[in-house]
């Protein structure tokens, strides 16, 4: 929501959070608001039924520690971390991710850990290896930054195992489709259909789906984040003006997302319409 807003103005907090709401959004998910801020941001949330989940970039244990209590206190759903950095690897970023999880639980917050280049899963193998090594450790899935990384235009088989393993651990989603060369692909309308790549996240995400569904308990939540961010995740492009604007209407596009998101949902609950 970055950004957003029309004539010239952005939207204000309250107006954003009016439209999510309205467009049939369970949450949000964002930073923790700052302390002068947080009675108002959370008196907002309440007036539009909107739940809240937030994120962190720790690269030591004790960097969440705050954190956590304050987003529990909050009545945060939980919390996504992109653990820093891509430096950290082998035992340290297993010792790490282990302790990281450990101080999560301290606050009873459930904890996940994203798919995100130039973090400590920022290599495939790497964080397959991660999974393999830490039972505990659930993720939210991205996995546009491995299509992008990889340069992954058809996906292949080696790519498609490890995607697999990943996908067991799926606790969250953030939905983000790359075409293998940009990070986050513009559209127009409902062009992203038009996009081939689409039906491997579509599928992705349906399979990830599913396996959450299968050890879901009373009481948690599945989430799904229609990830789409400003600049300079998104493209811009130079109007006649000499000004850079995004070709994508992040707030439409990130209404069709939504609507794949709930169509996986459904194929994976076994209540796809006929």
């Amino acid at each position: 929501m970055e950004g957003l807003g029309e004539n010239g103005r952005e939207w204000s907090l309250e107006e954003k959070l009016e439209r999510i709401s309205a467009a049939g959004y369970g949450g949000v998910y964002d930073n923790m608001p700052e302390p002068e801020r947080e009675k108002e941001y959370f008196r907002l949330l309440d007036r539009y039924s909107l739940s809240f989940a937030t994120q962190a970039f720790p690269g030591r244990r004790g960097d969440i520690s705050e954190l956590a209590a304050r987003a529990k206190h909050a009545g945060a759903l939980y919390m996504n971390a992109q653990v820093m950095d891509s430096f950290v690897v082998g035992d340290d970023a297993l010792r790490l991710l282990d302790g990281l999880m450990e101080e999560a639980a301290v606050s009873s917050l459930p904890f996940f850990v994203e798919t995100h280049r130039g973090r400590i899963t920022q290599d495939l193998l790497r964080t397959v290896e991660y999974v393999n090594a830490l039972p505990s450790l659930r993720l939210t899935i991205d996995l546009s930054h491995y299509v992008l990384s990889g340069e992954m235009q058809e996906p292949g088989a080696e790519a498609e195992q490890a995607f697999a393993k990943l996908l067991e651990r799926t606790s969250c989603i953030h939905g983000r489709i790359s075409n293998s060369q940009q990070i986050q692909v513009p559209w127009e309308k409902d062009g992203v259909t038009k996009l081939p790549i689409t039906n491997h996240f579509v599928r992705w995400w349906t399979t990830g789906m599913k396996h959450r569904l299968q050890d879901l308990q009373p009481g948690e939540v599945f989430p799904f984040v229609t990830e789409l961010g400003p600049p300079p995740y998104a493209i811009t492009v130079e109007n006649a003006t000499g000004v850079y604007t995004e070709p994508l209407n992040r707030w439409e596009a990130s209404l069709i997302m939504k609507k794949l998101a709930e169509e996986c949902w459904e194929k994976a609950t076994g209540e796809e319409k006929k």
